[in-house]
């Protein structure tokens, strides 16, 4: 129990601090907990893992539970996970219902966060020991069975697999180690750049432009004008929340599920688990014929299931090293500051990191459920924020962010507003961020694994042959192709019967 004594007071404000300003985050039409998380990345480096990572949860908490605000009051998506929260929240809103649409996504929000820190805390070290047995071959496939998900799941499969491989490409650019297999000499690149990208790009920069800077840079598309000279905020009554829950037990716990389960998912996103739980509500509820038009149990069905993310895209992190989302991809930063690897050896060789990073998701899910319960009417009016205020404050947090992580390498500012436009351009013509940016943080690692893999055995033939682990891999890559392949026949016959109809 040495951990308890990392938990002193400032442990608890950072955590609280995080889910405020995660909260505020993910009110404001546009923001994400990504970015959040992204903006506040380099402040850890001063606070130490610890204290960082409760800074970095508090964030990611918040900003995924901030966006019903805009969801509900505005019909805007405060973040993708938010958007069928706007279903039956804003016709709620419409009714005069608008604070009791929120705290009832509050209520949810709370079980699903705490139901998938149950679930982390469970099975994240029994995954983790198992991991543990793995060779080169199954670390590999391990990645390569990831990457086949997040393309399969994308909207385009064969853009899914693009984005994952530019992602790849751009990590093996600069110096082919000796110790990973290589010749020691540089590559991907030309004569002039070898001062530059030498050790390829920083990590850290990389993330901060691409859901940072890109971000302003798309919202900056649209202009500066307020969402509210278009819509109308109505906050309304509040009376008979807990009541709605009667007998919504089931559709609570299953979302709450279906949540953890789709964030254990690479790259896949809290969009899906919140569409999926949603579509399964409406599927199996006794009587659906209300949802979409103000019924409490979509607004269950959605934040449950979107909230519970946060815990299920945990437990890839920690027990394999692969993120299971954008934000869980940026909290690798986090670790690379204070020189830590996440993986299989992460949980037993930093047991008190592991033990205080539960307390923190746990304690955090507690705070937003007070600050938003009890304080909803407050942080609902953060909607109003003028963006001409607030996009240049960002957009100075990531310089000054990016200039310092390296200790002052120049360099690191241009990787931040290159990546801020490649991230802005790659959206702009239809590619995927998620494949891309964990194609980028995988892709040395698959090439250190299949390079070793290739040394000690020899021949492709040990891919197939290794173990009856790698066999089950390949079964599962090859379920994720059929997967995707079904669903896009599917959806061009259904197309096809639209035309036709």
């Amino acid at each position: 129990m040495d951990f308890l004594s990392l938990l002193d007071i400032s442990f608890f404000l950072l955590v609280a601090f995080g889910a405020l300003v995660g909260i505020i985050f993910g009110a404001i039409p546009g923001m994400t907990a990504t970015m959040a998380v992204a903006v506040c990345l380099p402040l850890t480096y001063a606070l130490g893992l610890n204290h960082g990572l409760a800074l970095l949860l508090g964030l990611y908490v918040g900003g995924i539970s901030g966006g019903m605000v805009p969801a509900v009051l505005l019909n805007i998506p405060g973040t993708p996970s938010s958007i069928t929260t706007t279903f039956d929240g804003y016709p709620m809103a419409q009714k005069g219902e608008g604070e009791r649409a929120l705290r009832v996504c509050v209520i949810a929000s709370v079980i699903g966060g705490l139901v998938s820190a149950a679930i982390l805390f469970l099975f994240a070290p029994l995954l983790a020991d198992f991991s543990i047995k793995f060779s080169y071959v199954e670390k590999f496939l391990i990645i390569l069975l990831a990457l086949s998900v997040i393309a399969s799941l994308s909207s385009n499969m064969l853009i899914g697999i693009f984005s994952g491989v530019l992602g790849i490409w751009l990590s093996l650019i600069g110096d082919y180690s000796t110790t990973d297999g290589g010749n020691g000499k540089t590559r991907l690149m030309f004569d002039f750049m070898e001062p530059y990208l030498f050790e390829g790009f920083s990590l850290l920069p990389v993330l901060i432009g691409i859901f940072g800077i890109s971000t302003i840079l798309l919202e900056a598309e649209k202009g500066v004008r307020s969402e509210l000279s278009s819509s109308r905020m109505v906050i309304g009554k509040a009376a008979g929340v807990l009541s709605l829950f009667k007998g919504r037990l089931t559709n609570l716990v299953r979302s709450s599920f279906i949540g953890t389960f789709v964030g254990m998912l690479p790259g896949v996103g809290g969009s899906a688990a919140s569409v999926l739980a949603y579509t399964q509500e409406k599927n199996l509820a006794r009587d659906s014929s209300q949802m979409g038009k103000g019924a409490p149990q979509g607004l269950i069905a959605s934040e449950s299931a979107n909230n519970a993310l946060t815990g299920g895209a945990l437990i890839p992190l920690l027990s394999l090293g692969i993120p299971g989302d954008s934000t869980t991809a940026v909290l690798i930063g986090a670790f690379t500051l204070q020189g830590i690897q996440v993986g299989p050896l992460f949980i037993p060789e930093n047991a008190d990191t592991w033990y205080v990073m539960i307390v923190a998701l746990v304690f955090a899910n507690f705070v937003m459920f007070f600050l938003m319960f009890f304080a909803i009417k407050h942080i609902a009016k953060v909607v109003m924020v003028p963006k001409h205020i607030l996009y240049p404050i960002i957009v100075m947090m990531c310089v000054v962010g990016a200039y310092a992580i390296n200790y002052g390498i120049m360099f690191d500012v241009w990787t931040l507003l290159i990546f801020g436009v490649f991230g802005w351009l790659i959206q702009k013509i239809g590619l995927e961020v998620a494949p891309l940016i964990i194609g980028f943080i995988l892709g040395s690692q698959a090439e250190v694994y299949f390079v070793k893999s290739l040394e000690s055995a020899g021949t492709l033939s040990t891919f197939f042959t290794k173990s009856p682990i790698a066999v089950v891999l390949w079964l599962l890559i090859l379920a994720s192709v059929v997967f995707s392949v079904v669903m896009s026949l599917k959806s061009r016959a259904k197309g096809r019967q639209e035309v036709l109809s």
